[in-house]
């Protein structure tokens, strides 16, 4: 006898999608879907690994997206970090949605837009909103982050609340004023919350991340001793560093200039939209400050990241316009290294070195604070949500892991625990919660210049043995009747040896295309992709025994 199903029994499931940010810092993007409705959370880029020789910047895979455009309700922006709002103009290139964020995130996002030319449908939210978006019932609540203006999500769906904290910290005593609202969290927890997906860069670090304020005291002290010019470098974006460092600049008498793009737009949108409070006439021109003492002036800088083109870079290569590093100049870097750039911070900091500078960066004085929760504020926000199901999203395979550890010791049962890849999808409701087989699309995509997405592994490959080994060309005009070759094999090597010095390698390795060719001609071979074929073996054969390195072989013949 059948049993029949009741109506509890069939509910329909929430599926969760990340496409980015597990597994990885950045590209974070994540999918709610319900039946037939698509909410976006978040749609951030990052940057290159060292392999991805050439590559500008890496965004998610839009393919799940595309295939499923009429289903999309909107895009829900958590705060305004390249790593949540960076693939937005990619995205809006192919698909018009509307975006809902914050003030301040909007504006950033606006800035983007702009740069690509491109329109987009922005919409304003601000924290204890009430939002539809089809099925889905968005509150924003306040947070405190790096930026100003960070949110995090609960969204009601037909399937069950959900929590997002996007990125966290938990600071008692922010720059603007505005912690966090626990009251709407303990809410929240108290009325029941399905699945949680938090933050967990930082899950690998006991104890608390400590205040902004932390920062504000140690420049405080760093420019009261100060006796040259200060330098700072910070992440264009903290717009309270910012803040705090303006207002420093302010009690020592000093006037304060802003140099890199980046760093010029945020400070003019954060005024513009009063998130920063300049007194006036402290703000002056890169360019005027020639005529002001170097005791009364403080320069803000992008680069703390030791990009190679960035203001602090150019500063640090004697290569900027309007700043010239002078010997005692104090340069301060207000960050720490994001995992992969130490090297690159390293050398900044070494040539500062060398030019006289007084360098003071995270090594040596605590002027830096982190934007992420560490285990103890973990603790108390699942404390405060108290979710059936858990999900660790924004983190590497380790800051996940450690996460689902710490919920575990709080008493969560591991089967209600997802550390999940990108491209999984989680089936969830009231009552269960389980992964689907099968995954959808969720590769990176390589934005190279103007290029999305063409070029791949075969590109990178070539790309990785070109720096490694470099290249040789072998060029030869072959008759169009007869086969003959007219002229030629000749050599072009770049990047292999230098030619000048190595004309017995390169005369041999012409013998050998010669043969190799010769060879081609007795067996009366005519295809040319076989040809070239034959010499490349040849070539690569004997080039790897003589040096034991192994570069591109192009051969090029021409039709006469």
């Amino acid at each position: 006898m059948r049993r029949k199903v009741t109506k509890k029994e069939s509910r329909p499931s929430l599926k969760v999608i990340p496409i980015g940010g597990l597994s990885e810092i950045g590209k974070n993007m994540t999918l709610l879907e319900y039946e037939d409705q698509i909410l976006i959370i978040d749609c951030g880029m990052s940057f290159p690994e060292d392999e991805m020789y050439g590559i500008d910047i890496v965004i998610p895979d839009f393919t799940y997206l595309m295939e499923n455009r009429e289903k999309i309700v909107g895009m829900v922006i958590t705060h305004g970090h390249e790593d949540h709002i960076g693939a937005i103009p990619y995205l809006l290139k192919n698909i018009n949605i509307p975006v809902y964020g914050t003030r301040l995130t909007l504006g950033l996002v606006e800035n983007k837009l702009k740069e690509h030319q491109i329109y987009g449908d922005l919409r304003t939210i601000k924290a204890g909103d009430k939002l539809k978006l089809g099925c889905f019932n968005i509150e924003p609540i306040r947070m405190t982050h790096s930026i100003a203006d960070a949110i995090c999500l609960a969204i009601d769906t037909p399937a069950g609340m959900v929590f997002h904290s996007g990125d966290f910290k938990i600071d008692y005593t922010p720059v603007d004023g505005e912690p966090i609202d626990f009251c709407k969290l303990a809410e929240l927890g108290k009325k029941g919350v399905t699945l949680m997906l938090c933050d967990s860069t930082n899950a690998v670090r006991p104890g608390f991340t400590a205040s902004e304020r932390v920062v504000g005291r140690t420049l405080e002290n760093i420019f009261r001793t100060a006796k040259n010019r200060i330098i700072i470098a910070t992440f264009s974006s903290n717009v309270h560093r910012v803040q705090k460092i303006i207002e420093n600049a302010v009690k020592m008498g000093r006037k304060v200039a802003v140099s890199g793009r980046s760093m010029e737009n945020v400070v003019a949108l954060a005024i513009e939209l009063g998130y920063l409070d300049i007194p006036p006439g402290t703000l002056v021109d890169l360019k005027m400050t020639k005529n002001i003492p170097d005791d009364k002036l403080v320069i803000i800088t992008t680069g703390s990241q030791g990009e190679p083109m960035s203001a602090l870079s150019r500063i640090a290569s004697g290569e900027h316009r309007s700043v010239k590093l002078k010997k005692g100049d104090m340069v301060i870097l207000s960050s720490t290294p994001v995992p992969g750039n130490e090297k690159t911070v390293s050398n900044v900091v070494n040539k500062l070195f060398e030019k006289g500078a007084e360098v003071i960066y995270s090594d040596i004085a605590d002027i830096h604070v982190s934007g992420h929760a560490c285990q103890e504020e973990l603790k108390l926000l699942h404390s405060l949500i108290k979710p059936k199901f858990f999900m660790p999203v924004h983190g590497e395979y380790r800051h996940l892991i450690q996460h689902a550890r710490l919920a575990e010791s709080l008493g969560m049962k591991r089967e209600n625990i997802f550390v999940m890849e990108n491209g999984d999808v989680l089936n969830v409701n009231k009552r269960k919660a389980e992964l689907q087989q099968g995954k959808v699309t969720a590769e990176a995509i390589l934005v190279d210049g103007l290029g999305v997405g063409d070029v791949g592994n075969i590109v990178l490959r070539d790309r990785k043995m070109l720096s490694e080994s470099g290249l040789i060309i072998v060029v030869a005009a072959i008759e169009k009747e007869s086969q003959m070759v007219v002229s030629g094999p000749d050599i072009i090597s770049r990047g292999f040896v230098y030619v000048r010095e190595n004309e017995k390698l390169i005369d041999e390795a012409r013998k050998i295309a010669e043969e190799a060719l010769d060879k081609c001609q007795r067996k009366k071979i005519k295809d040319w992709n076989n040809m070239k074929s034959q010499v490349r073996d040849s070539l690569s054969s004997y080039i790897y025994e003589t040096t034991k390195r192994s570069p591109i072989i192009l051969p090029i013949f021409l039709e006469v």
